[in-house]
């Protein structure tokens, strides 16, 4: 029997550039230092501060948030999508981190501006890079985790067809303590066996 090789080769993302994909009425492109402002004033809204655990303080700050990114879409570790209207307003964040090509997995990560909440933006955000994730790249597993308080991730990842998995408990240390994490996951029935 032979050896077991990796499920995603190399270049499967930096062989060609961060796409821009489109999701029902939302642009998904990467992000540029011209967002940089909307980045600062994002993380001061409480509920983004809360749940995804870091500030960004100044624009220098979210400017190496945003040149990080790209090193990250180099290296196949994840990329980072701006959500914006059509118009081009920035409204949420979507995101492939822990992107492992071996293993054919990654996990999704998104956020919404409290003036665009309530409209649809994390679903169509999130199963836009699900098909792009499972229809292009080819991965077969992702997953999606939040914190058990964090009631309206928990209804994206439903609509988005993320099964609940389990609960991790205390997974994650916020400021205000350790939370207990809802784990979702997609698998992709399309995917490859082997490469």
């Amino acid at each position: 029997m032979g050896a077991l090789g990796p499920y995603l080769r190399r270049g499967s993302l930096n062989s060609s550039v961060q796409p821009v994909l489109t999701a029902d009425g939302l642009v998904l492109r990467p992000w540029i230092e011209d967002d940089a402002a909307v980045l600062v004033e994002a993380y001061k809204q409480p509920a983004i501060a809360r749940y995804n655990r870091r500030s960004m303080d100044t624009e220098e700050e979210a400017i190496a948030w945003i040149l990080g990114w790209s090193a990250r879409w180099q290296a196949e570790t994840g990329a980072n999508w701006a959500v914006c209207t059509r118009g081009g307003q920035v409204v949420g964040r979507a995101a492939l981190s822990r992107l492992n090509l071996y293993e054919g997995e990654g996990e999704l990560g998104y956020w919404v501006l409290e003036t665009a909440r309530r409209q649809g933006v994390a679903s169509r955000s999130v199963a836009a890079l699900r098909s792009w994730s499972f229809d292009v790249v080819g991965l077969k597993r992702l997953q999606l985790s939040h914190s058990v308080q964090n009631a309206a991730s928990c209804r994206v990842a439903g609509k988005t067809g993320f099964a609940l998995e389990g609960t991790k408990r205390s997974a994650l240390r916020h400021l205000d303590g350790w939370h207990d994490m809802h784990l979702h996951a997609a698998v992709n029935p399309q995917g490859s066996s082997s490469t």
